[in-house]
């Protein structure tokens, strides 16, 4: 199992210098992957620094040299396939194939509704649909026409504009999907969890408590049993989690959830696992001694 931490691209005096820093120190301490959230608001009505992930990221690729990069996640809908493929593969090719791209449809109205996005989840699950079969085309490195629903990439002569393929041929693609642990007996094969099953990955999350090795032993049955035999190999399952640096429990947690066909841990990295609130100071020496711990 491969071992990363995941960060809000948030926080009071945070800046893509100081990720940058974090991420080369996440290397340096152990750690396989070094994710960032892509918000465009923080979650709080107070002044906090937010910062673009892509910028910071991009500062990061240029200070470390193996540890994975890349977001947790990107709301693919609100951006321009044509854009995303540009910046996804020149950071791809910077950091010597080191992206991971994790996508999801999105939440929150302050990031949809006031913003002047599409507001419903649905229309958006069909945008995020489209836009990674146009993301498929543009970095196959050949010349591309689509006319789709939501996107469009055609005229006289734009079947000669292509970009560069990814260094590896492809960028891994990991989905976000909330993991419905409430229900009773099997879970439903849910819209998120079935396009996770046609790409590299899957990050599930819950909602209502925290999440436990029977999760991710059911999304790993309900997945694979998804999986078709043109369905692209390997395939992660990056489940999240909360450890404290020291705690001789967590190789054993860790285990556990390997068994169950985990092929990620994703320690969560927020303030709010330090307790932080409104008017309190943002816990950064807290949250870089656990980068530092290591997993």
């Amino acid at each position: 199992m491969h071992y990363g931490v995941s960060l809000p691209n948030f926080g009071v005096g945070v800046d893509a210098a100081l990720l940058a820093r974090w991420a080369r120190d996440a290397e340096g301490a152990g750690w396989d992957g070094f994710f960032l959230w892509d918000h465009l608001f923080a979650f709080s009505p107070g002044p906090i620094d937010v910062v673009d992930p892509w910028i910071a990221l991009t500062v990061a690729a240029t200070t470390t040299t193996r540890v994975r990069l890349g977001t947790l996640v990107t709301p693919l809908p609100r951006r321009r396939p044509v854009v995303v493929a540009r910046q996804t593969v020149t950071l791809d090719r910077l950091s010597g194939g080191r992206l991971v791209l994790g996508v999801g449809v999105g939440a929150f109205p302050y990031e949809w509704e006031y913003c002047g996005e599409e507001p419903d989840q649905r229309v958006r699950g069909d945008m995020l649909d489209e836009h990674l079969e146009v993301l498929d085309a543009l970095w196959s490195g050949r010349p591309v026409r689509h006319r789709g629903t939501h996107y469009r990439l055609d005229g006289p002569d734009f079947a000669a504009l292509c970009h560069p393929p990814p260094l590896h041929g492809r960028i891994p693609v990991w989905v976000a999907g909330t993991w419905p642990a409430s229900a009773p007996g099997p879970r439903p094969l849910t819209r998120p969890f079935a396009r996770a099953a046609r790409r590299q990955g899957v990050v599930p999350m819950r909602t209502d408590g925290r999440w436990e090795v029977a999760d991710t032993a059911g999304v790993r049955a309900l997945v694979d049993g998804s999986r078709n035999e043109e369905a692209p190999a390997p395939f992660d399952l990056a489940v999240p989690g909360e450890t404290a640096g020291g705690d001789d429990a967590r190789g054993l947690l860790h285990a556990d959830h390997e068994a169950a066909g985990a092929t990620w841990w994703v320690e969560a990295v927020h303030p709010w696992r330090y307790g932080w609130s409104e008017g309190a100071a943002w816990p950064l020496e807290a949250m870089h001694e656990r980068i530092l711990a290591g997993p």
